[in-house]
């Protein structure tokens, strides 16, 4: 195979083929006229402080893209300026850049087991009795006392029922699961399929009906007076965000209060309204025949009887089936498997399943949608603590709400075991598009944004060129030591010609036109699916086809053109286009407007006063906050971006128990403060509302970018409260945890030189080190806080620009590109190209 065969056929190269222009031509596509500068600056893309970085505006060649760089969105500034540069490509493969996330225990999550789930030997509610969720309250039910002396008492009469009931068929004895495959097969000649989804369901729940809220007393069961529907669907899962005065009827009302005695509340939790309906079945044997099966699959748990609720038709009698009373105790309890007093959850497992994802060359967006469409889910039903690099291979605890899924649904579905794969193929072949899941568990909890401490990083930099190993070392020894500014990196911005915090700009001024200008605008280079859908919106006016031709994974463009054709074409309700972007997409814009000019101050602020020390007028917390401080009110809106609104009703019931947020204080710096403090100490804020600027020339050139923007720096209430910036505080440098570092040596540059976790697995591309390789590569291991960029420690090492386009010319240009394909033969290649 040739070596650009290879390359189209491997996906493992992140920057193109070789029709993409070198270092040179790079340079002749980023030319400035000062004459195009003064007529049309005010309408360039960028926004207009940009004239305050003391660079150029870039200006596009004719079919070619923008291409912005670091110091268009502020970068400019490094703590160690006289160590020299060491250049080196970052990311030339997709395991160049691995990313494992830190749990808030300092675990660093890995793949573990590719196999399906064992079956948990009993229920996992019960397995950790003292777990606590995020809140750090106990999750167990509490078990009133005179239940479990009810219950007591209740255990000699129900004992001999229990003996009477029909014992499990030896096959079934052999399944652990909660619910086997050969169920389905076994009731599927007798009901339907949505029958038996809604029994599976019901079954899942336990013999205790699920409880809804009543305002604080603890749950109350769903009756039939609360469903006007009927009773031949399965009870629901509760609506926790609707008012209290829709969820309880008050102390000692009809629906159960703390009075009601055996007929209030307690006499209430022993009804269950719950049951499933056959079709109408003509043959008295059939009928008979899943009367039998009901007892044999279930061991008496369930009983079935003729549905007398309504008559007999020509076409025959419904079967009803329902949790059994017989042998089942109070409180919905099973007495042989149960000891006296012992709790018993309200359904059969917890309602979350975690588990660990890897993607590949995927946006935790774009990641997350694609499990959904697996899963048969909502996107909102999944949630992740944080956000990962799309460039690389990462690693991270996903939650998702169950509903009735168990984990052993969830690992078949995931792997495609519905057709399209066999569990072998599922063993022995990569994760569908990029995506791989393991590890499944029940939890009691979702995940939420910022429940992480950080993220663990294996980067690995080819083609490394350095003057000595004193210099190489040098530069690390100034990370580990020193740390890096914490700028926002490229990622930050986006990679397309359009940059996000120009978008931001348009949202934060109310300019919704221009801004949906800005969304739907043409794009050089982008896929062509989505080339030819701008196209037939933007030239041929044709609604229908752009929509039809655009990607689902184009999120805000589809929203916005799915709006104007709710109005049936007609575009002039901007801002209503906009409104449809999930919001969480929509704050992406304005954070990185934010973070654009946090990025500009930080490298004024090294310019006149160095990163070794804090001077005064620089900004402190004025009481130690702690991790929690930073991460409450910076880091989750910088984990926001790309992130699905997940788990929000989970979050929507912790919320009444949080205290509410204050902002932190903080103080500006005297000379007497000067040896209280580091230079790691030193805050600088996100422009909002609720944020102090520092003093000085700093505040005032906080004023004078944001003033050339068109925003008023006293003035960030706006009628439309999503883009009303509260502000937030980030440190100006940051210390790695933990830092390491190898020299490796290379030929091949399509060989690995580190191994992603489902590639261990699958025993696939361990990493080949040759002793004696023509190539350096320098790989690092290091441990980073919440919302900070590897690539801007990166920065740091290399002093080389980190825009995707400037490391594709770096690798295209890159000398060990002639030896693509070689396994480390130098002389086989040699021979060929004298041939």
């Amino acid at each position: 195979m040739s070596a650009s065969t290879k390359r189209e056929n491997d996906g493992e190269n992140l920057h193109g083929d070789s029709k993409r222009p070198r270092i040179e031509e790079e340079k002749d596509a980023i030319k400035i006229s000062d004459e195009t500068e003064k007529t049309s600056e005010h309408e360039h893309i960028l926004p207009p402080s940009h004239s305050l970085l003391g660079v150029p505006l870039p200006v596009a060649v004719q079919g070619r893209a923008i291409n912005f760089r670091e110091t268009d969105v502020g970068i400019s500034e490094y703590v160690g300026k006289g160590v020299s540069k060491i250049e080196g490509i970052i990311k030339q493969r997709f395991t160049d850049f691995l990313v494992f996330e830190v749990d808030l225990d300092g675990n660093v999550i890995h793949l573990k087991s590719l196999a399906k789930p064992d079956p948990p030997k009993k229920n996992p509610a019960e397995e950790n009795p003292a777990e606590e969720d995020v809140e750090g309250k106990s999750m167990q039910e509490t078990v009133p006392e005179s239940t479990v002396q009810e219950d007591i008492q209740n255990a000699a009469e129900n004992e001999l029922s229990a003996k009477l009931e029909p014992e499990k068929p030896t096959g079934e004895e052999k399944s652990d699961e909660p619910w086997p495959e050969s169920f389905d097969t076994k009731l599927s000649p007798y009901l339907s399929t949505e029958s038996i989804a809604q029994l599976k369901e019901m079954y899942l729940q336990g013999p205790e009906p699920p409880r809804i809220s009543d305002s604080g007393w603890a749950g109350r069961v769903k009756t039939s007076s609360d469903d006007a529907s009927g009773s031949t669907a399965v009870a629901q899962e509760p609506d926790v965000d609707k008012e209290p005065q829709e969820r309880g009827r008050g102390r000692g009302g009809k629906r159960g209060g703390r009075g009601g005695g055996r007929g209030g509340r307690r006499g209430q939790d022993r009804e269950d309204h719950r049951k499933v309906l056959s079709e109408p079945i003509e043959s008295k044997t059939t009928r008979t025949a899943l009367h039998k099966i009901i007892r044999e699959l279930f061991g008496g748990k369930l009983e079935s009887e003729t549905d007398s609720s309504s008559p007999a038709t020509t076409e025959g009698s419904r079967i009803v089936i329902k949790w059994s009373r017989r042998g089942v105790g109070r409180g919905g309890r099973d007495p042989r498997n149960s000891r006296p007093g012992e709790r018993v959850p309200r359904g059969t497992f917890p309602p979350y399943i975690h588990f660990t994802m890897q993607k590949t060359n995927r946006d935790t967006q774009d990641a997350l949608s694609h499990l959904s469409r697996m899963l048969k889910v909502n996107a909102k039903d999944l949630s992740v603590a944080g956000t990962k690099d799309k460039r690389g291979v990462t690693v991270q605890r996903v939650s998702l709400k169950r509903g009735n899924k168990t984990v052993e649904d969830v690992w078949r579905l995931a792997n495609g075991l519905n057709g399209r794969r066999t569990a072998e193929q599922a063993l022995s072949q990569r994760g569908e598009r990029g995506v791989r899941i393991a590890d499944l568990n029940y939890r009691k909890a979702s995940l939420e944004l910022g429940m992480l401490k950080g993220n663990a990083f294996v980067i690995t930099l080819r083609n490394v060129q350095v003057d000595s190993m004193d210099t190489l070392d040098k530069a690390l020894d100034i990370i580990k030591n020193h740390g890096f500014i914490n700028y926002y990196g490229m990622q930050r911005f986006g990679t397309a010609s359009v940059p996000t915090h120009a978008i931001g700009l348009a949202l934060l001024k109310s300019d919704w036109h221009k801004a949906v200008s800005l969304i739907l605008q043409t794009r050089y280079g982008e896929h062509p699916e989505v080339e030819a859908a701008r196209k037939a919106w933007l030239v041929d006016k044709n609604l229908d086809k752009a929509l039809s031709l655009m990607p689902r994974r184009v999120v805000a463009e589809r929203c916005i053109l799915e709006s104007y054709k709710k109005q049936n074409g007609d575009t002039r309700n901007a801002m209503g286009a906009l409104s449809t972007i999930p919001r969480n997409l929509r704050l992406m814009y304005v954070h990185a407007y934010q973070s654009y000019v946090w990025n500009a101050i930080v490298s004024e602020r090294i310019r006149m006063h160095g990163a070794d020390k804090p001077v005064v007028g620089d900004l402190v917390f004025d009481v130690d906050p702690g991790e929690s401080v930073e991460a409450n009110i910076s880091e989750d809106e910088d984990d926001e971006k790309n992130q699905p609104e997940a788990g929000l009703s989970n979050r929507a019931r912790k919320k009444q128990s949080r205290k509410p947020w204050t902002p932190p204080r903080v103080k500006t710096l005297t000379e007497d403060d000067l040896d209280k403090y580091s230079i790691f100490d030193v805050i600088m804020p996100l422009p909002g509302t609720d944020v102090a600027y520092p003093g000085d020339a700093l505040g005032a050139k906080y004023r004078q970018f944001l003033e050339m923007d068109g925003l008023d720096p006293d003035n960030w209430v706006r009628k439309q409260k999503d883009y009303t910036l509260t502000g937030s505080y980030r440190k100006i440098l940051h210390l790695p945890s933990e830092m390491t570092w190898s020299v490796l040596r290379y030929t091949d540059p399509d060989v690995p030189l580190a191994q992603a976790d489902e590639d261990k697995l699958l025993g696939f591309d361990s990493p080949v080190i040759v002793e004696d390789g023509k190539f350096l590569a320098l790989q690092i291991n290091l441990t980073l806080g919440t919302a900070s960029y590897a690539t801007m420690a990166l920065r740091e090492i290399t002093k080389t620009e980190t825009s995707s386009h400037f490391q594709t010319s770096l690798t295209i240009a890159s000398e060990d590109q002639k030896y693509r394909g070689t396994d480390g033969d130098v002389e086989s290649m040699e021979d060929v190209e004298e041939a």
